[in-house]
């Protein structure tokens, strides 16, 4: 469109699919392979900040909303972008207290041995489900899923943010949207849903390494509640209406930012 910046407005569809894209890396789809005396991990980096790295590549993804309603030179664009950005900066906090929750009774930031103690106890859902809804809501915001998608409100903003852009670079945005939401879907079954775990509670359940057919089975299971999550997130935008900005602010910073403090606080006072 005349008059807007060129540069950042091509640049904004790639800031938001790639950040997507990267956090496939450090999530455990399933256990090792058994390859002779050596056992693989099944997944693309085995780094000792997984959690972290997951977290802030998808607080990257946001700065492509950001900037594609900054460069758009629209007014409609530029209020959707602002919104962005409020929002970014609201759902970050409730997440990242969420999850400090089970890192806190984990004692790790790896998600292989958050899913390994999983396995070998009780998934992090049925000792908090409390987090567990939180850090799902956070989700839904990050991937700008109804109700939290006032970034694009049709009602007053056209199409918001992405008002200007069409063809591929469109696309790209939205790729990025649902890429975020199956990431997003993944690192929470491996946070609350014992990854490829099948027993919620203490006893019998699959091994943490294995041959061909137990990975297959294992990495199964896991695309199973990444299936699930994903569909629950469909329907919630099929049941809840859009809240208004102002609602949205005040679930943030009035209720979610205190009751993750306060489960933080609940939590190292039991470990």
């Amino acid at each position: 469109p005349k008059g807007a910046d060129k540069g950042l407005f091509s640049l904004a569809p790639a800031l938001t699919v790639i950040p997507a894209m990267i956090g496939f890396l450090v999530i455990p789809w399933a256990g090792g392979l058994e390859l002779g005396d050596e056992t693989v991990a099944i997944m693309g980096a085995n780094i000792n900040i997984g959690v972290i790295y997951i977290v802030a590549t998808a607080g990257l993804g946001a700065y492509g909303v950001a900037i594609g309603g900054w460069a758009s030179n629209n007014k409609y664009s530029f209020l959707g972008g602002l919104r962005a950005s409020a929002q970014i900066i609201s759902y970050e906090i409730p997440m990242g207290l969420a999850l400090l929750c089970v890192v806190l009774t984990a004692g790790t930031l790896m998600p292989e041995t958050i899913v390994a103690q999983q396995l070998h106890g009780q998934w992090n859902i049925v000792q908090q489900p409390l987090v567990a809804i939180l850090f799902y809501i956070c989700l839904l915001a990050e991937a700008n899923r109804a109700p939290f998608d006032l970034a694009e409100a049709e009602q007053e903003l056209v199409g918001g943010w992405h008002t200007e852009y069409s063809s591929m670079r469109w696309a790209l945005f939205f790729m990025g949207e649902y890429i975020h939401l199956f990431v997003g879907a993944a690192f929470f079954t491996t946070l609350f849903l014992g990854g490829w775990s099948l027993n919620p509670i203490t006893g019998y359940d699959l091994p943490a390494s294995g041959g061909i057919l137990m990975v297959a089975l294992q990495f199964g299971i896991v695309l199973g509640k990444i299936f699930l999550l994903v569909f629950l997130a469909m329907m919630v935008r099929w049941t809840l209406p859009r809240f208004r900005l102002d609602q949205l602010m005040r679930l943030y910073w009035e209720g979610m930012i205190p009751a993750s403090l306060w489960l933080v606080l609940i939590v190292s006072i039991y470990m």
